[in-house]
């Protein structure tokens, strides 16, 4: 997803610096070039040979190193930076940059550069609230940087309070919305349903399907990576949302209806990738199971169809996207739900290999629409709701 991108490190002084070690594997991992510069505060709490290791890249600290790669180090580092992340950004750091203070390596190379720069301030409670580093932050907000606020927690000297630098995986995906992708959505408005429902039987047990969700996630972060203003209307999975995406979580079939068609006039593209179940028990099962009791007959009715219902009042301009999981006759059964429900595409998906369906990390969708069948390969999820957001945009 990085691939030919170049991720520039800032670690600081602070006992969080270990975090980045993880973060440069993670990026590494996604094929970026990650280029770390280290303040010497920071080599007292994690050493730079960590993230030589971890890069395959040399780690700078000392400004005047004579054994570089390109003539004025810190400049050719600045302008091959797509994205410039300082983590943890201390109290100290930040003065400096609110300031134009360049004394060493790391704010040398800042002040030089024109990527985005994304900071993450980490520090002890009092040290976060004291009104002239809020300045500071202010300022480098005013500047166009981008501040990413501290979590509340227990911190390392033993206080509880905000001050604690996010994991590593909430700093990896403020870098992914800043250079993962192409923003050709932009303007755009996404609502995507996804995961299951449950239908109660009783206090205790319900009716469910074996939709994890992912699919429908994937599609969520990747239309957020691309720019869109994404809502996530969720059935119960255990799956966290990514950054930016609105999330509404719903348990029934009923209440994922009532949300979806409560906020499809104010969007451009719904794709309805949740598993909702075809029927619900009438009621609460009036008598109690017992063993004897195998054969025990509840009433069920019918759900309301929310893809229909969305074809049906589809507004002008808007695009109406449905998913169909089928074990035979995929094509066939796939267009005549694509006609019924006078959708605009179909995504349809076969269950009869491990390689798609329920759970797993990969997929392979056919798209259907009233004038093409397009097969997509077998590959990931987030890969497959790349190509299906490119195809809707086409």
């Amino acid at each position: 997803m990085l691939k030919g991108k170049t991720i520039v490190l800032g670690v600081t002084g602070s006992i969080a610096a270990y975090k980045i070690a993880n973060l440069a594997s993670m990026l590494v991992k996604l094929h970026a070039e990650v280029n770390v510069i280290m303040t010497r505060n920071a080599c007292n709490f994690i050493t730079p040979t960590t993230f030589e290791t971890l890069t395959g890249r040399k780690c700078l600290v000392d400004t005047f190193d004579r054994n570089f790669e390109f003539q004025v180090e810190h400049v050719a580092l600045a302008k091959r930076a797509d994205i410039f992340l300082v983590a943890p950004a201390t109290a100290n750091i930040i003065g400096k940059m609110a300031h134009g203070i360049c004394d060493d390596m790391l704010t040398t190379t800042l002040f030089a550069t024109k990527a985005p720069i994304v900071v993450a301030p980490a520090m002890n409670t009092g040290m976060w609230e004291n009104p002239i580093l809020q300045d500071n932050l202010k300022i480098l907000r005013n500047y166009g940087h981008h501040v990413i606020l501290p979590d509340s927690g227990r911190l390392a000297c033993g206080d509880t309070g905000s001050g604690k630098m996010p994991s590593e995986t909430v700093l990896l995906e403020h870098i992914l919305m800043h250079v993962a992708k192409e923003k050709d959505m932009v303007g755009k408005r996404v609502l995507i349903s996804a995961g299951p429902t449950r239908e109660a039987l009783d206090p205790v047990r319900f009716i469910t399907n074996h939709s994890s969700g992912k699919m429908g996630y994937a599609i969520a972060k990747v239309a957020a990576l691309r720019g869109a203003m994404v809502t996530l209307v969720s059935g119960p999975v255990n799956i966290p949302s990514f950054l930016s995406v609105k999330r509404v979580d719903v348990v029934s079939a009923a209440e994922m209806y009532s949300a979806v068609t409560e906020l499809s006039d104010e969007n451009d593209i719904i794709i309805m990738c949740s598993a909702v179940a075809d029927y619900t028990p009438a009621v609460y099962a009036s008598q109690k199971m017992k063993k004897s009791d195998s054969d025990l007959s509840i009433p069920l009715v019918r759900t309301k169809d929310i893809l229909r219902f969305l074809g049906e009042n589809k507004k002008p301009g808007q695009k109406i996207i449905g998913f169909s999981m089928e074990t035979e006759n995929l094509i066939e059964n796939s267009r005549k739900k694509l006609i019924k429900k006078n959708a605009d595409l179909i995504c349809a998906n076969s269950i009869s290999s491990g390689e798609t369906g329920f759970g797993v990390d990969t997929n392979r969708v056919t798209l259907i629409s009233a004038n093409e069948v397009k097969e997509l390969p077998l590959c990931s999820k987030e890969e497959t709701a790349d190509m299906i957001l490119s195809y809707i945009l086409s």
